[in-house]
């Protein structure tokens, strides 16, 4: 399996997740397998300007089969909800603790991310507290 979380660097699993996953400089790709990181790759992305559909093209081209971000538009969920690409938007912090955390069961989503000040103003946040 390959989740790809939106990142602010090139740092991997390093990284902490960029709030904006259409923004997102860098998307980190972590291969797993019976529930073990098996190995990672960090892409930049593509495009200075996207369209509907061009980030979810793109990260689908890249064998991605889960989606793990902070904040995501409806436009793209359901791109990826076409591809058969599951989508889980709340995540924040650091790019191997938020996969950790899935890979245990124990990742907790914050199902307000669309009200929150980072998403409505488009930062990108790092050690931010909420």
């Amino acid at each position: 399996m390959r989740i790809a979380v939106p990142s602010v660097d090139d740092r991997g699993l390093e990284s902490e997740m960029s709030a904006h996953f259409g923004r997102a400089p860098y998307y980190t790709l972590v291969d797993v397998e019976n529930g073990e990181i098996t190995g990672y790759k960090v892409v930049k992305c593509p495009f200075s300007e996207h369209g509907p559909g061009d980030i979810p093209n793109f990260l689908r081209s890249l064998n991605v089969d889960i989606i793990i971000a902070y904040g995501m538009g409806r436009r793209a969920q359901d791109f990826f909800n076409s591809m058969g690409i599951k989508v889980l938007t709340g995540a924040y912090g650091k790019v191997s603790d938020v996969i950790k955390a899935f890979l245990t069961g124990s990742l907790s989503l914050d199902r307000y991310w669309s009200e929150r000040e980072e998403f409505k103003h488009e930062k990108r946040w790092g050690n931010s507290e909420y």
